[in-house]
């Protein structure tokens, strides 16, 4: 029988995993610090963690990047991440990094749902063209709001020009054999409704699964996963196994503005 908890294992087959954390937030502080242009804390909704940052681009806005972190819904909030903007930042890009709820406090549809309000509430003070990136559960995340249930009204979901989803997780039935389930408190019928390859995509705007190729072999199987069924549905998909990198690594490349990543995310490839 397969083991679904070392499947899903990132930190333990990663070295210094442990002390990662603190120098992600050490960090993302130094990099929001040293900005000019910056709006904290902006609400989205009434929740406590219903709040997401902007990075304001050096001159006028192309667009809107929604960044949503991973931490397989349990862990992290936005201040983590900052510095993930400056790629898309010096090519021009707003990026909206959101905090949301944490499992076991809001389940994962609840999660799904502020998602949907916080992508809304920054397009509405964004204009141009909207990016979708997420990382691990926020890969998740953002294919959810492409499917045939997404909360998007039109006037949002039809600026959506691309999605990129970086080791996201795209079936969450195999979560259900974990341990961490006792935090989720996932049912089946909740985990197959949160299974973006589950779902018939709602349009046709192209989706990269991006994933490092030294991650663990299941997050290279829900990408190709994601990228094979949405394929059949002509959704232009892509997926980029990245050589070398690992779960955590493989996000670093968002903070160089000639990264063949961040190139994707907002389009230049």
């Amino acid at each position: 029988m397969r083991d679904w908890d070392d499947a899903y294992a990132n930190s333990a087959h990663i070295p210094g995993s442990d002390k990662m954390p603190a120098q992600w937030a050490e960090r993302a502080a130094a990099y929001r610090a040293a900005l000019k242009g910056f709006r904290a804390d902006i609400a989205y909704g009434s929740g406590e963690r219903q709040r997401f940052d902007l990075v304001l681009p050096e001159g006028d806005s192309k667009g809107l990047v929604v960044f949503v972190h991973g931490g397989y819904w349990m862990r992290f909030d936005k201040s983590t991440w900052t510095d993930i903007a400056e790629g898309a930042r010096r090519h021009g890009w707003t990026v909206c990094l959101p905090s949301y709820t944490l499992t076991p406090a809001a389940r994962i549809p609840d999660i799904t749902a502020e998602i949907s309000s916080a992508i809304a509430k920054a397009a509405s003070l964004v204009a141009g063209p909207i990016r979708l990136a997420g990382h691990s559960a926020g890969g998740h995340l953002v294919t959810r709001m492409l499917c045939d249930d997404s909360g998007l009204e039109p006037s949002v979901f039809n600026r959506i020009a691309g999605t990129l989803s970086i080791s996201g997780l795209h079936d969450l039935r195999p979560l259900l054999k974990t341990k961490m389930n006792e935090t989720l408190r996932m049912t089946m019928e909740e985990a197959s409704l949160e299974s973006a390859a589950l779902h018939l995509p709602r349009g046709h705007s192209p989706v990269t699964a991006w994933v490092g190729g030294s991650e663990r072999p299941e997050f290279i199987r829900q990408s190709d996963l994601l990228a094979n069924v949405w394929t059949s549905f002509d959704v232009p998909t892509r997926l980029v196994v990245d050589p070398g990198l690992n779960h955590f690594t493989v996000i670093d490349g968002l903070k160089d503005p000639s990264s063949p990543i961040t190139a994707r995310l907002i389009g230049l490839d």
